[in-house]
């Protein structure tokens, strides 16, 4: 099977170079171009996801929807639309939120160093999803309350990116919010970025993520 190879950027997200995906998750980190999605239902669920055992990193934790690794030429979106099929057997179509830059160490096995773009999509709560072997392991819906009270009592069960993703939900693009307001603003409530806040300070208690403009 081929190496995959991720795209190298500098702080401002412009793309430096390439170099093989293992490479790039070694502790030390190559910083390069990631995405995460975050699928919703109209009522406002998340669709999340339990990362595969196989994983190198973050085994058996929760993510969000789909987390995957533009290609050259690719937009994060139009990145994500290929990786939904691959990941979950569905297609659907992403809007573009922000994008953020963060740096987290997993055990002494490697880390993410990534400049990491949002995605959004909607779709149907009986939309029929396929775990793909290697890639997911659970998947299931989760609400704003359900998510809040997990947080309190076990966050480490979350990947570090997933919660700073809907931790800067309000920091999206204004015509993006304001297509999807019914359901984003279920999730911009002070409840939920206090707690999202503390769990990512537990997993990353040096601050190391930031938005980029």
């Amino acid at each position: 099977m081929a190496e995959e190879y991720l795209v190298l950027v500098d702080q401002n997200d412009n793309p430096i170079g390439s170099e093989e995906k293992v490479k790039c998750h070694l502790p030390e980190g190559k910083l390069h171009r990631a995405f995460t999605a975050l699928l919703f239902d109209k009522n406002g669920r998340l669709v999340i996801t339990k990362r595969s055992k196989e994983k190198m990193l973050w085994p058996g934790d929760w993510d969000g929807t789909v987390a995957s690794h533009p290609r050259e030429p690719e937009t994060y979106v139009s990145s994500g639309e290929r990786r939904m099929p691959e990941e979950l057997g569905i297609t659907c179509n992403l809007d573009y939120l922000f994008k953020f830059e963060y740096h987290v160490p997993y055990k002494n096995i490697g880390s993410e160093n990534e400049i990491c773009g949002t995605l959004v999509g909607i779709v149907d709560d009986l939309i029929q999803f396929t775990q793909i072997e290697n890639e997911i392991d659970e998947i299931k819906w989760i609400s704003v309350n359900e998510l809040i009270s997990q947080l309190k009592n076990n966050p480490e069960i979350y990947c570090p990116w997933m919660l700073i993703a809907l931790v800067l939900l309000d920091k999206s693009e204004k015509s993006i919010l304001e297509k999807h307001k019914n359901i984003l603003s279920l999730w911009i409530n002070s409840e939920l970025q206090k707690e999202l806040e503390k769990a990512i300070r537990y997993h990353l208690p040096d601050n190391k993520w930031r938005l980029v403009k």
